[in-house]
């Protein structure tokens, strides 16, 4: 789907403020309540928007113990990485996991209360998952910045 410029600001609108009114985007953009409806409309079926969600404060909710963890498996083969996928999603504390390049096979992005949680966490989950070689921890000291907003 090729997005014009009204498309871009469109969403550049929604991805600061979902909860935005059709009537307070279509001030926003110059266009009918109607045409910004559709518009949203075309977005959702297209896939271009692919869910709403409330962004949580982590201190909040006693979740702001961020670590990113490296994980290397013990062999590259298909069954080893199907198996470790289909783990690491069923845990919670794990909000994102990605398969990189470089020394290491994955990284996860975890958030857990303190440093104990993050102990029992590893202790309890990631060394009981099969074929993790080694892990290796990073624990965030502050946020410098922290966007889920996609520049258009």
């Amino acid at each position: 789907m090729k997005l014009d410029n009204i498309d871009k600001k469109l969403l550049g609108l929604l991805q600061t403020d979902s909860k935005q009114t059709t009537k307070q985007l279509s001030l926003q953009l110059g266009l009918s309540l109607t045409a910004v409806y559709e518009r949203i409309k075309k977005l959702e079926k297209e896939k271009v928007i692919k869910q709403y969600v409330a962004l949580l404060n982590k201190n909040k909710i006693e979740k702001s113990f961020l670590v990113f963890c490296h994980i290397k498996l013990e062999k590259h083969n298909k069954d080893y990485i199907a198996l470790f996928e289909r783990e690491i999603k069923k845990l919670e504390e794990v909000t994102e996991c990605f398969h990189v390049s470089g020394d290491y096979d994955y990284v996860l992005k975890i958030y857990v209360k303190d440093m104990d949680a993050y102990r029992e966490f590893m202790i309890n989950k990631i060394t009981a998952l099969k074929h993790v070689g080694s892990t290796h921890s990073i624990f965030t000291i502050g946020e410098v910045k922290n966007s889920i907003a996609i520049a258009l």
